[in-house]
């Protein structure tokens, strides 16, 4: 049976691969918020929003403009990506199934992309992942995918790490049923206790991280009201973007993550 499965590694690209991959990133998040501005004026004039097609149409010509032509150094699936996200997030909203689509913002700690395997565009090359425009990338290989790519998300988190998505199609075989449950038990003294009888230890692990997190926020916190009170962007504080990688880094990600988002807010 024919299903889509998607697999997550952790890429190592080289430092000219870094900065196009950075360039990728930029070029994607304007022409999300160039089309998107051009999306709202159109529903506010008419209360109808533009089509994919339309948009799409209009990037050869931006990359042909004096003022846009950096626009063609990245891969141009990635731009129609971009714009491809944009109209779902409006088909969304005009069927009341999320908000309105926001403008992106390169100070977000998490940056990302997609493009689509055009051509065998996309391919797993024995240790090493090929992208479009990127070339071969060094990944750690923790699964082996089997099946034809669709599409790659190249993301950069808060902590500076690089991944790629990987969307495949496979023949995935159901697992035979086993017709057996089991039981868990959240508990305090001991982290939980399955139905069969089995305990797993409630180690002190999670208390000191959360410890450790706490001690590294506050060292966030003060380092940005440092760069604040110095009349510095936080975006260019050396101190303050060293000490954000680090919280980002800690154990508990999307617990960190969450944190440090907020610390940012107030601090700024």
């Amino acid at each position: 049976m024919l299903r889509h499965k998607a697999y997550k590694f952790r890429i190592y690209p080289n430092r000219e691969q870094e900065i196009l991959i950075a360039k990728t990133m930029g070029c994607s998040r304007f022409v999300y918020n160039h089309f998107l501005s051009l999306w709202n004026e159109a529903y506010t004039k008419t209360g109808k929003g533009l089509t994919y097609h339309a948009c799409s149409a209009m990037i050869p010509q931006m990359k042909k403009d004096e003022q846009t032509i950096w626009l063609q150094e990245v891969d141009s699936i990635s731009l129609q990506s971009s714009v491809k996200n944009l109209s779902d997030a409006f088909s969304r909203f005009f069927k009341k199934q999320n908000k309105r689509p926001q403008f992106k913002s390169k100070k977000n700690p998490v940056q990302s992309y997609t493009t689509k395997n055009v051509n065998n565009s996309i391919r797993i090359v024995h240790h090493s992942i090929k992208l479009p425009k990127i070339g071969l990338v060094k990944f750690a290989k923790s699964q082996d995918p089997k099946g034809r790519v669709l599409n790659a998300t190249i993301r950069k988190n808060a902590s500076g790490k690089y991944f790629v998505s990987l969307l495949l199609e496979e023949d995935i075989q159901p697992l035979p049923k086993t017709n057996s449950a089991i039981g868990v038990d959240l508990g305090i003294t001991d982290f939980a206790i399955l139905s069969d009888g089995q305990k797993i230890d409630n180690h002190k692990f999670t208390s000191n991280m959360e410890k450790r997190l706490q001690r590294e926020q506050r060292k966030l916190s003060r380092r940005g009201l440092q760069a604040k009170k110095n009349g510095i962007n936080l975006l260019e504080a050396k101190n303050y973007q060293k000490q954000k990688r680090t919280v980002a880094r800690l154990p508990g990600c999307p617990v960190a993550r969450k944190s440090n988002e907020s610390t940012e807010r107030l601090s700024e």
